[in-house]
């Protein structure tokens, strides 16, 4: 016998009821929809080059209003591959693609960025807003904090990348935008850092200001957004980096050294300040064969085991340590080294 009609939408109301309380008393940000695209941003008036960048916004249940997301991630791109003839590189070189993975890893809460350098030459990408001293190929010499290139570089460029974001909403409906930021929420969103392939060398120059930033946080100041937007985006430098919270290297390499952190004096301080910080940081090491186990590259390896070696001593010597948490993962660990694994590490690898 089956069940009458109403039975079954009574049964079907309950179930909806009751994961909607359950979803709302867990803390998480109930986001009805999502704005995504790429723009190009042109980071300061009288540059002639211009960051595309990929996102994926979560709104609030009217569309004119950016939700207030519990975290964003925001993730470094590398080098060029063009013309290779394979589906899944093609498909996870698009930044739009990445960000939509980015946003089912961390949480449909988040709001995620996907930043590609302002400059190529040829294949190779060049940060060197975020870092002055790489070289034309975009390899660095030296990791060094003064004047805090990169958090200064990622405010001002996530501050106007929001802005031209909000116009393309505008564009799309007829009521003027209001922005939920300017909520009473004292909520500040957390902030994972991806670097892959060459994007890790960003991730390698923040640490490096972060571990200035206790130091000199009294001169390490200024917002760079209006006050709206604080709640979505972190608005200063000090906000930045007091937020970051993951670090993920995501088969990080280069053609020259450098791919990781390898200075202790940095790891030290990173995890002195950390004891002056509520929340901490998880290092995260996504890795494949194609870049552990290249023989005609061996410093990646070497450079890799030697910041994780860095890390785990700093964090046996912390009485809290649970606020500096180290995952090392290996993936493809049985298939010879290639292209494609390189680039599938993106959808693959997990984030927990």
């Amino acid at each position: 016998m089956f069940p009458n009609k109403l039975y079954i939408l009574r049964l079907l109301l309950r179930t909806f009821y009751t994961s909607r309380k359950n979803f709302l008393a867990a803390g998480e940000v109930c986001i009805m929809d999502r704005w995504s695209g790429v723009l190009k941003v042109q980071l300061y008036p009288n540059s002639s080059t211009f960051y595309r960048i990929a996102a994926s916004l979560g709104l609030s249940s009217s569309p004119k209003n950016l939700a207030v997301p519990t975290g964003n991630a925001i993730f470094f791109s590398g080098d060029r591959v063009d013309w290779t003839g394979n589906p899944v590189i093609e498909r996870l070189s698009d930044p739009l693609k990445i960000a939509e993975i980015l946003v089912s890893k961390f949480g449909g809460s988040i709001n995620a960025y996907v930043v590609e350098a302002s400059i190529f030459n040829g294949p190779f990408a060049v940060f060197k807003d975020f870092i002055p001293s790489v070289n034309e190929n975009g390899e660095p010499k030296t990791y060094d904090a003064t004047g805090f290139p990169a958090s200064t570089s990622l405010v001002l460029l996530l501050s106007k990348f929001l802005g031209e974001a909000k116009n393309a909403i505008l564009g799309k409906q007829k009521e003027p935008y209001k922005s939920e930021a300017s909520s009473s929420s004292s909520h500040k969103p957390e902030t994972a850092i991806l670097g892959f392939s060459k994007g890790g060398i960003i991730l390698n120059q923040l640490l490096t200001e972060l571990s200035f930033y206790e130091s000199q946080k009294n001169t390490v100041s200024g917002g760079v957004t209006t006050q709206e937007d604080s709640s979505v985006i972190p608005t200063s430098k000090e906000s930045l980096l007091s937020s970051i919270s993951e670090i993920h290297y995501v088969d990080v390499g280069l053609n020259s050294n450098g791919a990781y952190l390898t200075n202790k004096d940095v790891i030290d301080r990173i995890s002195e300040c950390l004891s002056r910080r509520v929340t901490g940081i998880r290092f995260l090491f996504h890795g494949t064969p194609r870049q552990w186990s290249d023989e005609r590259r061996i410093w990646i390896r070497k450079e890799k085991d030697a910041l994780v070696r860095l890390l785990k001593r700093a964090a046996a010597a912390r009485k809290d340590i649970d606020k500096l948490l180290i995952r090392e993962r290996l993936y493809f660990p049985s298939k010879l080294p290639n292209l494609q694994m390189h680039f599938e590490i993106i959808e693959v690898m997990d984030v927990s």
